[in-house]
């Protein structure tokens, strides 16, 4: 495809190379060259875009993988869009495949919902779309004001199920908390699996700390209010760990959307190996794999690790060859495509439901 007549261009936002290995698979698959900038730090630390051709009146699309460093990738992000807003760029779509700061949705006592203010900044800097995939949660595109596609990466973690796991159909898909059941059920249902639910002490307790509302002090405090008594909330007390459903002599797949800190997956897999499960698999679209995650995997129970190439990982799997990918740059690219000849993006959609 000739780019100077395409109508739209590409680029990428990250300043070291192991983040641009998504970016060049999406335009191969294009049929284009990526738009020609320079993102560099100073000796300061302070980011620096150059844009090295004219956009005017042109569609561009800004890929954004995000490496260890968050908040360099963010300040990239922001000062390269803001470069193509005021170089007259027509849309501004950002390609964010891991949507940082997306745990951080929820009210926190005496905190801020920062994934409201990164929408926020990133709507200012001039963005007009963007494309995502996995969102943590699904309510996060409300924080917009612009529209999102929120893609899915089940489909490809399906078909590698399919494929590359023998005897899957001797496999029983878990969910590590009862908050992941319904992304559990989802990949159940289509496998026509059956479905196992992990509750108890070990569980992550990111949910018990979700609104600093919902955390009254200990003792009653009636000073000058002497005739009003509220009633305490009870404190929660977490039952031991158990596992509902039958997981002995099966092949266990944990799914989750992110896998960061690996201390519940590796705890799940323990337990796992416990209840009878013969070999246990983890299924997640966002590979962060943060401090000593690959060193802990490789000397856990679990036999695999499978995320998608939504964040740049490779030197994690240097370290542990437990850890596999699969490319998601196919439906990011077709995206791109559609989103320009203004084509409807149901076809990427079809047979997703609300609960997927």
């Amino acid at each position: 495809m000739n780019v100077a007549k395409s109508g739209y261009r590409v680029f990428s936002a990250n300043s070291t190379p192991a983040c641009t290995e998504l970016s060049k698979k999406i335009t191969e698959r294009l049929g284009v060259e990526l738009g020609k900038s320079v993102v560099y730090q100073e000796s300061n630390r302070e980011t620096r875009v150059e844009i090295k051709e004219s956009v005017r009146a042109q569609t561009i699309f800004i890929i954004q993988t995000i490496p260890r460093d968050v908040n360099t990738a963010i300040m990239e992000l922001l000062i390269m869009a803001y470069a193509l807003k005021t170089s007259c760029a027509k849309n501004i779509i950002g390609v964010i495949p891991y949507f940082p700061y997306s745990k951080q949705c929820k009210m926190r006592k005496r905190g801020s919902i920062v994934c409201k203010l990164l929408a926020s900044m990133l709507a200012k800097a001039g963005l007009t779309h963007l494309i995502t995939m996995d969102l943590h949660q699904k309510e996060i595109q409300g924080f917009f004001t612009f529209p999102v596609d929120n893609l899915r990466a089940s489909p490809f973690l399906l078909q590698y199920i399919q494929e590359e796991i023998p005897d899957y159909r001797n496999a029983i898909i878990v969910a590590k908390s009862p908050s992941a059941a319904k992304r559990a059920q989802s990949y159940a249902e289509r496998l026509r699996l059956g479905l196992a639910v992990m509750h108890g002490e070990a569980q992550c307790s990111e949910s018990d700390m979700a609104d600093g509302r919902h955390s009254p002090p200990c003792v009653r405090n009636t000073i000058g209010h002497p005739g009003l008594e509220l009633p305490l909330m009870m404190a929660k007390e977490k039952p031991p760990i158990t596992v509902v459903g039958d997981v002995g002599g099966r092949i266990a797949i944990i799914v989750d959307d992110i896998i960061d800190d690996v201390e519940d997956f590796v705890a799940a897999a323990e337990i796992l190996k416990e209840r009878g499960a013969y070999k246990i698999y983890i299924m997640a679209t966002h590979g962060l794999l943060s401090a000593d995650a690959p060193r802990l995997i490789e000397e856990s129970a679990i036999d695999e690790v499978v995320v998608t190439n939504t964040v740049p990982h490779e030197v994690q799997k240097l370290q542990c060859p437990k850890i596999k990918t699969v490319d998601v740059s196919m439906i990011l690219a077709e995206a791109i495509r559609r989103i320009h000849n203004g084509e409807s993006m149901a076809y990427l959609f079809r047979n997703i439901t609300v609960d997927d």
